[in-house]
C-alpha cells in the first residue's frame, strides 16, 4: 500500500472508531472549546493528509540532520515548504551555534594479549584524537563512582578509562544514563586519562549517539561508545589479565567553527489576542547513525500537520498559535534556548509551551512541569478527548526537551507523556528509522496535539501566570528538577541568571 492510501485508510479507520465510541458527538460541554469545535478540529487532524509522506521524505531522503549540516539546512527548507504547503504563515530565526561537528572513521584496536574486533561510534562533539590515535593502557573503572575512580587511583593517569552501563530500558534509565555521565567525565579529566570509552547501554550491538554538550561546545576529552558485548568480553578480558591490556583509539572527527543555524516558525494569528501566544513545538535535529524518524521526525511532521488541520479548519482562536520546529536540541536546547532570548519581551504574553519529543508511543496524557495551577485548565482542554485516555496529568519537572528553557523562565509548559513502545531500544541509535514509526497514533497524536494547543489558545482566561524567579526555584527544588540541574551542569547557569528567569 502507498503512503497516500496507507494514509487515507488510517484516517477512515479512526474517524469511524470515534465515531463509534461517541467522541465526535459533540457532548462535552465542560471543555472550553464547544463540542462543535472540538469535533472539527479533530475531523480535520483526522482526515488524509501528506503527514506519512512528510516523514517518509525527512526520514528516508533528508535522513539524520545534525545541527550544523548540510542535512539541517534541507530539513529546514523542508519545514519552511511543509507550513507554506498547509497554508501557514511561516518564517526562519538564525542564532549562532559555537560549533559544528562530524563523525570521521572511528576506531578502536586492542593491542595485549587478547585481541578481537571491537565496534565503536565515537561521543558526539568530542574532539579528534592526534594523528595516529590514542595509545594508553586500558583501565576499567566500573561505574565511573568516586569509590570506582579511588580504588584504581594509581593507574588511570595516561591511560583510556572504561565506564560500566545499565541496558537502558526506562524513562528513569534514560534520565540517569545522562546525570551520571557529566561527574564521570570530569573525574577522569581531573584523574588525568587520556579518553573514555562507555559501555553501551543498548545490547544486541546497538551503537548509539550521544552528547553531553551543555551549550554546544567541544568536549574536553575524546570520548567513544563501545558496543555492549565487545565491552563486556573486553572487561572479562581485562580481569583475566590484570594490567596488560592495551587499546589504540583513533577519532578522526571533524570540527568546525560557530555557524548561523535557523529555528522555523509557523503562525496562525490571533482573532481578538493576537499579541498573546500559545507555541506548539518538537525538535527538527537529530543524530545521524538513523533516520531521526522517532527522534524526532514523527513530532516535526506532527506539527506541521496540527497547524494544517487547523488551517483548514478555517477556526481562529482567540489568541495566536506559533508552530516551532526548533535546531539544536541535540547539543543542549540551543534553538530553543536561543529562541527565548530573543523573545524575552513577550514572554509574559506565551500563554503556554507545548512539547512532543517521545517517539510515537501512545499519549496518556502530558507533565505539567510542576505547576499544580494549570492542572484544572488542561484538564478542561482535554476533556473531548476522553474516550482516549489522554487525562493523566502528572507534576513531575526533568530536563528532557525544548521546553526546559521556557520552564526556567516561568512560562506554563506542557510535554507529552508517552508509553514508552520501542522508544527506548533505538533512541539516539543506528535503528531510528522510519519502520518503527506506527502511522496510526501518530495521526491520533496530531489531533491530540491541535486540540490542545487551540483549546489553550481559546480558553477565555489565560492557562496560567509566568512564575517569578522564586516561585521558579521553589518548583525546582520541589520536584528536585534542581539535582538534575546540578548533575547536567546547568545549576551554575541558573545561578548567574545566565539561564533562567533573570534575578
Amino acid at each position: 500500500m502507498n503512503s497516500y492510501k496507507r494514509s487515507v485508510a488510517t484516517g477512515i479507520a479512526t474517524f469511524a472508531a470515534l465515531c463509534a465510541v461517541g467522541l465526535l458527538a459533540g457532548s462535552s460541554k465542560a471543555a472550553l472549546a464547544s463540542g462543535d469545535l472540538a469535533e472539527t478540529i479533530i475531523r480535520y487532524a483526522l482526515a488524509p493528509s501528506p503527514l506519512d509522506e512528510d516523514l517518509r521524505r525527512l526520514s528516508d531522503e533528508i535522513g539524520g540532520r545534525v545541527t550544523g549540516s548540510a542535512a539541517m539546512a534541507r530539513a529546514v527548507a523542508w519545514g519552511v515548504d511543509g507550513f507554506k504547503a498547509a497554508g501557514v504563515d511561516v518564517h526562519t530565526e538564525g542564532y549562532e551555534l559555537p560549533a559544528t561537528w562530524e563523525e570521521g572513521v572511528s576506531q578502536f584496536q586492542l593491542i595485549g594479549p587478547v585481541q578481537f574486533p571491537i565496534s565503536i561510534v565515537s561521543i558526539a562533539w568530542a574532539p579528534a584524537t592526534p594523528p595516529g590515535g590514542i595509545e594508553a593502557p586500558l583501565v576499567d573503572v566500573g561505574n565511573g563512582t568516586v569509590e570506582d575512580f579511588a580504588r584504581v587511583a594509581s593507574s588511570v593517569r595516561g591511560s583510556m578509562v572504561l565506564v560500566n552501563s545499565n541496558v537502558t530500558v526506562t524513562w528513569s534509565d534514560l534520565l540517569d544514563e545522562y546525570n551520571r555521565a557529566p561527574a564521570i567525565i570530569h573525574r577522569a579529566i581531573d584523574a588525568g586519562a587520556r579518553a573514555i570509552l562507555w559501555v553501551a547501554a543498548r545490547d544486541r550491538r546497538v551503537l548509539y549517539r550521544h552528547t553531553d554538550a551543555l551549550e554546544g561546545e567541544i568536549a574536553a576529552l575524546p570520548m567513544a561508545i563501545v558496543a555492549r558485548e565487545d565491552a563486556l568480553r573486553l572487561v572479562r578480558a581485562m580481569e583475566t589479565h590484570p594490567g596488560e591490556e592495551r587499546g589504540r583509539l583513533s577519532l578522526g572527527n571533524r570540527v568546525g567553527g560557530a555557524i548561523r543555524q535557523e529555528n522555523v516558525v509557523g503562525e496562525i494569528r490571533g482573532r481578538e489576542l493576537s499579541d498573546e501566544f500559545v507555541i506548539l513545538a518538537a525538535h527538527l535535529d537529530s543524530w545521524e547513525l538513523g533516520t531521526g524518524a522517532l527522534d524526532n521526525g514523527c513530532n516535526a511532521a506532527l506539527v506541521i500537520a496540527a497547524a494544517r488541520a487547523i488551517q483548514k479548519s478555517h477556526l481562529q482562536p482567540r489568541r495566536t498559535l506559533r508552530f516551532i520546529l526548533f535546531t539544536g536540541e541535540e547539543q543542549g536546547f540551543v534553538g530553543s534556548h536561543a529562541y527565548v532570548l530573543q523573545h524575552r519581551a513577550e514572554l509574559d504574553r506565551i500563554r503556554a509551551m507545548i512539547a512532543y519529543d517521545a517517539g510515537t508511543g501512545r499519549v496518556t496524557g502530558y507533565s505539567l512541569g510542576g505547576r499544580d495551577d494549570i492542572q484544572k485548565g488542561v484538564t478542561e482542554v482535554l476533556a473531548p478527548l476522553a474516550a482516549w485516555r489522554v487525562s493523566q496529568l502528572t507534576l513531575d519537572a526533568s530536563v528532557g526537551t525544548d521546553n526546559f528553557d521556557f520552564l526556567l523562565e516561568g512560562v506554563p509548559t506542557l510535554m507529552a507523556n508517552q508509553e514508552e513502545s520501542n522508544y527506548m531500544p533505538n533512541y539516539h541509535a543506528s535503528t531510528d528509522t522510519l519502520d518503527k514509526v506506527d502511522f496510526r497514533n501518530l495521526q491520533q497524536h496530531v489531533a491530540i496535539a491541535a486540540l490542545t494547543a487551540y483549546g489553550i489558545a481559546d480558553r477565555p482566561d489565560r492557562l496560567g501566570p509566568r512564575q517569578s524567579r522564586q516561585e521558579i526555584e521553589a518548583l525546582l527544588k520541589r520536584t528536585g528538577m534542581d539535582k538534575d540541574l546540578k548533575a547536567l551542569g546547568y545549576w551554575p547557569a541558573w545561578e548567574s541568571g545566565a539561564r533562567g528567569r533573570q534575578p
